[in-house]
């Protein structure tokens, strides 16, 4: 029985219910010996009071039980309905959680014998119970938001939607702060026009702003609650330094495997998260190596196949499996009841992050779940001890705050059209309903409805984009029925960079990314689904491979955006905790007598001001910034830094970003701090790097795939990654040259601006430094530029030819920083810029 549903024991709840659940659903709890939770009877109230409700309880306090009981109240009591309708709608962000809540909503209903029908609609169900959901809704539909746009498309989607009684919206949290919950508010929004009576519930269980979360669900203050439920059992979040070491740079955390195995072994069931699949593939394959026991051990990524994903899940609802290496595939939801014990593998780069995840353990609100962290080297050890501080406190970091997706917008007026003519005055008044658009200027959703209808003015004469008409009346309806079905098979807003399936014979293992497979030639072996492939070549989109058994030099496929920067709330309290050498005895020896090998070389960052080192290593001069802006903000940091140094004749050579510093390489000494850190390079500088940056055509990509401008899929056909690529290049000249302020333009830096480059927080920091910049002249690197050093993944800038590899030279950068101190005469006090 999934935890989730449980209640409170019998003789053990907060309140009674006093006859108001109907005596079969009683008599069904009075069998499992419980009594309702408080605020699931909240919920039930909220309902009654006709009122949106945002449910806030700790994992295995009951929350979809929570959302669900008004519904089941309200269906076991109508009496038989006389016409099939849709009651209730359940979303949720991925299709295995939407498969494993209807599993454990079935099993009440059936025992308590309820007239209430349970169905899914997700991208796995079969056609045919497509169908006839459309010709016989169940009572309760479950389903995802790609799938409601699908759904909101139909021609006849406001009589299916009129009767609606209730929304639910389950782990609102992970949506609310991304594109795809740009889709669903607007969903929403939709929803609340064709179905004004239904009442609307989320549901949550880490929240830093319960009331920006009340707003998404629902955007009448009066009409809406927020229901919290009891704290659970605090976690119990332990740090795992195998021998009181920790390495000075990398992220795999390969140095902890033996320890890491003998956790595994002590526990029933282990969760290992690792923050890109990558490491997750690394990782698997190390402690198949150490696994002499044979333990089941699965690997569990969003690149793997659909039908690995399952047979992962399936084996792990059984109880089959010992550990799971997994990404953020399973963050969410999905209760395994026999996880006893969470794996952090590398620091978790947010608070809120880390607590969805150990919240994957124990599902039990009375008993702590128990997770253990496993920093990958010294700065990830002293973000982990924030990091678990911070659960300890009960203080989360909040997410981003994203511009209004135009992109998005343009996908949901294609989408209303296919639904029918709309008059657009009416729809403006609907969108700034959703609380993404609140703020949405007309003239905005004017130019996205231009858009829609033929391209806007440098596309105009094309006829393939003009795909709106106007009616006398002044609505608009598709020009053409055939654009409803080439809008319905590209809805969606991921946008994966191009990839191929990789085969192993005629199995189907997963995807790479197109750019990885091109870098290889037949015969070089990689690491995929935890196995060692050799690349034997591609046939249309397939990598035929075969399975070798010696790794030797096997490589490790990337994927592009999959790294997570630390949070901004997480970076400061580590900032803090550089200033408190009084908190630094906790620290294992290799960590604290790096920080105070720091204070006597260097300085140590300041909490309101940035450190900026410069010193000579291999006749070359390096400089260091302790930003702590995030790995995003300090790759745009380092190329604007570089296009500067190179104005100025300094001869930057390459720079190298981490989520803590940056440091550049170059020929010439950078001595005017200030000039070079001075907030203006956000102006001209940033225009320039970002007109002729390759990311911004990147993004350009991913907005006109959203926004319907490119078809990743056609009727009868399928583009390639190339084929897409080379199409958005081309349009993303034209517009440039031709219409600059084109909405899609602006969608692209608006996108950029917030994610990869991360230009808001960049500008924070910046602002910030102003007159607090501390510059230190060294001799040599200093301990705490070590770790940055060691970074792999260097970026080129210009035409220099750079042959350094620093991590070649890891022992002589570490002798150097840490040598005794009387070898060492530091020139001049501290500059402050």
């Amino acid at each position: 029985m999934k935890r989730e549903f449980a209640a409170e024991p019998a003789g053990e709840g907060d309140a009674a219910v006093g006859g108001l659940l109907p005596p079969a659903l009683q008599a069904w709890l009075d069998r499992q010996g419980w009594t309702l939770r408080s605020h699931q009877i909240g919920m039930i109230e909220a309902a009654v009071a006709g009122k949106d409700a945002l449910l806030i309880a700790p994992t295995g306090g009951g929350k979809t039980l929570g959302g669900f009981l008004p519904s089941l109240m309200a269906l076991t009591s109508r009496g038989a309905a006389p016409v099939p309708r849709l009651h209730t709608l359940y979303i949720s962000p991925l299709k295995a959680l939407t498969a494993d809540v209807a599993r454990n909503l079935i099993r009440p209903i059936e025992e308590a014998e309820l007239p209430v029908t349970v169905e899914t609609r997700t991208g796995d169900t079969p056609q045919n119970r497509r169908a006839r959901q459309k010709r016989r809704p169940p009572d309760i539909l479950l389903t995802t938001p790609e799938s409601l746009a699908l759904m909101l498309s139909w021609t006849d989607a406001a009589e299916r939607f009129a009767h609606l009684d209730a929304v639910i919206v389950d782990e609102l949290h992970a949506l609310a702060e991304t594109k795809r919950g740009q889709m669903l508010a607007l969903c929403l929004a939709r929803l609340r026009g064709l179905a004004p009576q239904a009442r609307f519930s989320g549901l949550s269980a880490t929240v830093a702003d319960p009331p920006s979360l009340l707003r998404f669900l629902s955007p009448d203050p009066e009409r809406a609650v927020v229901v919290h439920g009891e704290p659970g059992a605090e976690p119990e979040v332990t740090m795992l330094v195998p021998d009181a070491y920790v390495p000075w740079s990398g992220h795999l955390g390969l140095f902890a495997v033996d320890a890491i195995y003998r956790l595994i072994r002590t526990a029933r069931t282990s969760l290992l998260f690792t923050n890109t699949r990558s490491s997750a593939e690394v990782l698997f394959a190390a402690l198949w190596r150490a696994n002499e026991d044979g333990l089941p051990i699965a690997l569990h990524h969003g690149s793997l196949s659909v039908e690995q994903r399952k047979r992962v899940e399936a084996a792990m609802t059984s109880g089959r499996l010992r550990a799971v290496v997994c990404t953020s595939s399973l963050d969410l939801g999905i209760d395994w009841g026999d996880v006893d014990l969470v794996l952090q593998i590398g620091a978790p780069k947010g608070v809120a992050r880390l607590v969805q995840r150990i919240g994957r353990a124990n599902h039990r609100m009375d008993e702590p779940s128990r997770a253990v962290l496993v920093p990958a080297n010294r700065f990830e050890f002293l973000e982990c001890v924030a990091a678990q501080e911070a659960v300890r406190e009960g203080d989360l970091d909040t997410g981003v705050t994203l511009l209004p997706g135009l992109d998005v917008l343009a996908q949901h007026v294609l989408g209303v059209a296919c639904s029918g003519p709309f008059l657009p005055d009416q729809l403006y008044a609907e969108v700034t309903r959703a609380e993404p658009y609140r703020q949405l200027t007309r003239k905005d959703f004017d130019d996205v409805v231009q858009f829609c209808t033929d391209g806007g003015y440098a596309l105009g004469g094309y006829e393939r984009y003009r795909r709106l008409v106007p009616l006398p009346d002044g609505s608009l309806k598709l020009a053409d029925p055939r654009i409803a079905r080439q809008w319905r098979m590209n809805v969606g807003v991921i946008v994966e960079a191009p990839v191929l399936r990789v085969k192993l014979g005629r199995r189907t293992l997963g995807e790479v990314e197109e750019f990885f497979i091109r870098t290889l030639t037949p015969g070089d072996t990689f690491i995929f689904a935890g196995q060692v492939l050799e690349f034997l070549g591609i046939r249309e989109h397939d990598v035929q491979t075969r399975v070798v058994k010696d790794a030797g030099k096997a490589e490790i496929p990337l994927y592009g955006g999959s790294k997570f920067p630390v949070s901004t709330y997480l970076a400061a309290r580590v900032r803090r905790m550089l200033g408190e050498p009084e908190s630094w005895h906790r620290f294992p020896d290799p960590v604290r007598e790096w920080l105070h090998h720091q204070v006597r070389r260097s300085a140590l960052p300041p909490d309101d001001g940035l450190l900026v080192e410069t010193f000579s290593y291999r006749k070359r001069w390096f400089l260091v910034a302790y930003a702590f802006a995030g790995r995003n903000a300090h790759q745009t940091l380092g190329m604007l830094l570089t296009r500067r140094m190179q104005r100025g004749g300094l001869e930057p050579h390459g720079f190298v970003a981490s989520d803590y510093a940056i440091s550049i390489w170059s020929g010439h000494e950078a001595t005017d701090l200030a000039a070079l850190f001075d907030v203006d390079m956000l102006g001209d500088d940033l225009e320039a790097w970002m007109a002729e940056s390759s990311m911004l055509r990147r993004t350009f990509r991913n907005v006109a795939v959203v926004a319907g401008l490119i078809e990743r899929r056609h009727p009868g056909q399928e583009k390639t990654g190339r084929q897409v690529t080379f199409n958005a290049d081309l349009i993303y000249d034209v517009l440039r040259k031709y219409e600059p302020g084109h909405v899609l333009l602006r969608a692209t830096r608006n996108e950029a601006a917030a994610g990869l480059t991360d230009i808001r927080r960049l500008a924070d920091m910046l602002v910030a430094v102003q007159g607090r910049i501390m510059h230190k002249r060294l001799p040599r690197v200093s301990p705490l530029a070590v770790p940055v050093m060691l970074q792999i993944g260097r970026e080129r800038v210009g035409e220099a030819d750079i042959d350094m590899l620093l991590d070649r030279h890891a022992e002589e950068l570490i002798d150097e920083a840490m040598a005794p101190e009387e070898e060492v005469e530091l020139q001049g006090d501290a500059d402050v810029a």
